[in-house]
């Protein structure tokens, strides 16, 4: 197939230039030619040619006649395979095939006087090529070159050049891993000015995609979309130079990013939620939460590994995971501040059970000493009752009205403890009403924090991935 196309190519040429047939037949008949005489058939036409040339003496310079006309060399250029697109570097490695043929006004022949032979290939270094050369090419082709090239007896010269070229290409992330490449591959030569040499393509852009596409071997983890070419002058020092700059337009396959980071850290947001439902009494819902911001922590730092640092926007994708970080950071200081108002909470409780637990042993020591106190007064009263015998009746009631106003006595101091605990108690209300707040204050403050948060968290979360996800489908590459 590369064979048709090269002599359709070849055929063009020959019709649309002013060194065609015609102009051949011309020279010849008016012995014009280097090889314009009848030859006898020999029986080596290959090197009757070369000889006839005098290709012997390496014609290396420009191929014109008139030198202060340009020499126009034609050429097409196809990506063989994408090898590889090195956001990091920001290089893009590809495969590419180089067509080139020009006319050179010294070699033109009659394939009759040679045995019907119309071409043949010679050795490179025997003529002059274009010293063509990518402007973006930032390492030296590994490739071997190609050591010949094919002369034709019409006065054309082919030259074909597969080159593994390392270009610079300037990446935009922003879409990244749903985003777009343009990388450019101009062809320009080294040294010649546009004066004395001149580049021009064969096909337009439609034509120059669907070939590479017919030609394509390998797309790596990107889809080729299309190429655009299109013919400039460049300035070089004090003079211009001429261009052809091909654009190639390659898609990435996201899907094997989707699967091993989009997903993961969403799955990992996911159980952040799952964290609402851990009670917050313990440590337990501290510890995952921690453990969570750890995991996205790693997925940043993988995701810092394949970005570059240079580029001009932030992107999405690095939003993405910081704005999840931020949230579950956030999810993490609600729960610190719920635990510590629970915290705060029992430790009031634990703190009001020692007060009242001091009270009731001071009471109770109180209380000791007073049925001591009555104790021993009773048993007085007693003894003064058994050991007093009065002489007359007078004597014997007044030593009852003491028996019983002693009896009373003992009694008040019987009911007194049973008021001073009452007063414990009223010491103890007293207290909590000074404190103005009852005794699960806190834990109710908690917990209502908690309902809003859920609720205000739920709401910026889903905000927030629809914002970033509308972004990724519906921005342009910048």
């Amino acid at each position: 197939m590369n064979t048709v196309i090269l002599a359709l190519l070849v055929l063009v040429l020959v019709v649309g230039s002013q060194g065609g047939s015609t102009n051949n037949n011309s020279k010849d008949d008016n012995n014009n030619g280097p090889c314009d005489h009848d030859r006898k058939k020999s029986k080596f036409p290959y090197e009757d040619v070369l000889t006839c040339l005098d290709l012997t003496d390496n014609k290396l310079v420009r191929p014109a006649k008139d030198y202060k006309k340009p020499t126009w060399v034609y050429v097409q250029m196809s990506i063989l395979a994408i090898l590889d697109v090195k956001e990091i570097d920001q290089t893009f490695v590809s495969f590419v095939w180089i067509y080139m043929i020009w006319e050179d006004p010294h070699i033109y022949w009659k394939p009759h006087h040679f045995d019907g032979l119309d071409k043949m290939t010679v050795p490179t270094d025997l003529l002059w090529k274009p010293d063509l050369m990518i402007e973006e090419m930032i390492e030296k082709d590994k490739d071997i070159p190609n050591p010949f090239i094919t002369i034709h007896s019409n006065g054309f010269v082919e030259h074909v050049r597969n080159l593994m070229v390392v270009s610079s290409c300037k990446m935009q992330v922003y879409k990244f891993p749903f985003d777009s490449q343009r990388c450019t591959l101009s062809l320009k030569s080294i040294i010649y000015p546009e004066e004395e040499l001149k580049f021009q393509f064969f096909e337009n852009d439609t034509r120059a995609t669907e070939w590479t596409r017919e030609m394509m071997r390998n797309e790596s983890e990107w889809l080729y979309m299309g190429m655009k070419v299109e013919h400039q002058f460049a300035p070089r020092f004090h003079q211009n130079q001429s261009v052809v700059i091909y654009t190639i337009t390659m898609k990435r396959r996201s899907l094997l990013y989707v699967v091993n980071f989009l997903v993961p850290v969403l799955l990992l947001f996911g159980l952040d939620f799952a964290s609402f439902v851990i009670s917050d009494s313990g440590g337990e819902k501290l510890g995952f939460e921690v453990t969570l911001l750890l995991a996205v922590t790693v997925m940043q730092l993988i995701l810092n590994d394949i970005l570059p640092c240079s580029s001009d926007s932030i992107p999405l994708i690095a939003v993405y995971c910081i704005g999840i970080f931020g949230l579950m950071m956030v999810s993490l200081l609600e729960t610190i501040l719920v635990m510590y108002l629970i915290e705060k909470d029992s430790a009031s409780k634990e703190k009001k059970a020692d007060k009242n637990r001091s009270l009731s042993e001071d009471s109770g020591d109180k209380q000791g000493n007073y049925d001591g106190d009555v104790k021993k007064w009773t048993r007085c009263a007693c003894v003064c009752n058994v050991s007093d015998e009065p002489p007359s009746e007078l004597l014997s009631v007044a030593k009852e009205d003491k028996r019983s106003q002693l009896m009373e006595e003992s009694n008040s101091l019987e009911k007194h403890p049973d008021e001073l605990s009452e007063a414990v108690k009223g010491l103890s209300l007293l207290l909590s009403r000074k404190e103005g707040r009852k005794p699960d204050y806190w834990t109710g403050v908690a917990k209502e924090l908690h309902r809003i948060f859920f609720f205000v968290y739920v709401t910026v979360s889903a905000l927030f991935l629809v914002v970033i996800f509308s972004l990724w489908i519906t921005a342009e590459d910048e």
